[in-house]
């Protein structure tokens, strides 16, 4: 089932949510909405479930316009982030809601209804859990279980919003890897909202990035990261450094002269023990060791604010012990790359 988006717009009062969207989603693809609070994404989202209504604009299921079609003719699967388990139903009759209420023309026999609900249990593999209550699952369970639910029905499409949002880290990570899983076993049209750069990256066939209401840009996850279109898009996909004007990163081009700001992300900044053509004087002000990598604090000797840089553990390691980087080192900075948009072109 394709999607397609035309012209959307969606207002609360004086704040624009949706401003003139477009956007086309083939058939089978999982795209991930990504945005900050207040960008867009959830409204968006919304309006394709029926859930809300457009101000003006269509939205299109296989070049058929849904935009007024009501929420259950849609079919349309939603998982909420807060899972909406019914508490007094077990795990089973969770599943089996959506086929239950069906009208009794085209609702499932008891058989079938049993068949289908133990088939679903089994994808999400909780099917050993089916005589308990949400009350008795952790979070990731209940979550499988939502999915579950949802995909009973059989939707064409399926909807997300903030799917782990509720979850912790380890559990988020675990679950967004067998969504991704899932998806590749099923190639139900999926869209799911998240403000988890990370999350979407790692999950979706395509990112469309959103704020205040406006696609900012949308592609692969490789594209949007190594090929931003906008200053946002570059600053939300990640930490950046930014020089500006004629005081642009050492070694760039500059392609907007005194207007340029040029941004380098920290894990592309090479350490020197000495200086040479395009490096930057520094001195190391603070070191923090994340994981497997280090994060240094540089402040630039001519007093122009700091210098963020990610360094593996093992080259960090290599520097501090021949001496390069002891804590106040003089040293330079060198970025493998830089991108330099024209100042105002795109405020973050």
């Amino acid at each position: 089932m394709s999607i397609e988006v035309r012209n959307l717009v969606k207002r609360f009062g004086q704040t624009t949510v949706c401003d003139h969207l477009n956007l086309d989603i083939p058939s089978g693809e999982l795209v991930a909405l990504l945005g900050p609070s207040g960008s867009g994404k959830t409204s968006l989202l919304r309006i394709i479930a029926g859930l809300e209504q457009p101000d003006s604009g269509t939205v299109l299921f296989n070049g058929e316009d849904t935009t007024h079609v009501a929420v259950r003719e849609r079919n349309v699967g939603f998982v909420f982030q807060h899972y909406a388990l019914f508490g007094h139903m077990t795990i089973f009759e969770n599943v089996a809601f959506g086929l239950r209420v069906r009208p009794k023309e085209t609702r499932p026999s008891e058989a079938e209804i049993k068949a289908k609900v133990t088939e679903l249990l089994k994808l999400v593999q909780l099917d050993w859990i089916a005589d308990r209550y949400p009350h008795q699952l952790s979070g990731g369970q209940r979550q499988r279980i939502a999915l579950a639910r949802a995909l009973a029905v059989e939707p064409k499409v399926l909807l997300l919003d903030e799917p782990f949002g509720a979850l912790d880290a380890k559990v988020r990570k675990e679950l967004r890897r067998w969504l991704r899983r899932l998806h590749d076993e099923m190639h139900i049209t999926s869209v799911f909202v998240t403000h988890d750069q990370e999350e979407a990256m790692e999950v979706a066939d395509r990112i469309v990035v959103m704020n205040q209401g406006r696609i900012e840009q949308e592609g692969t996850p490789d594209e949007v990261y190594d090929h931003p279109a906008t200053p946002f898009v570059l600053q939300f996909l990640g930490d950046v450094n930014l020089f500006h004007g004629r005081d642009h990163a050492p070694g760039s081009v500059g392609s907007g002269g005194d207007a340029a700001v040029s941004y380098v992300r920290p894990h592309e900044i090479q350490v020197l023990a000495h200086g040479e053509a395009g490096s930057l004087p520094v001195q190391l002000v603070q070191v923090l060791t994340v994981g497997p990598n280090t994060r240094l604090e540089f402040k630039r000797t001519d007093g122009q604010g700091e210098i963020d840089v990610e360094l593996p553990r093992a080259e960090y390691a290599a520097l501090r012990d021949s001496g390069v980087l002891a804590h106040g080192a003089q040293v330079h900075l060198k970025p493998r790359r830089v991108r330099s948009f024209a100042a105002g072109s795109n405020p973050a």
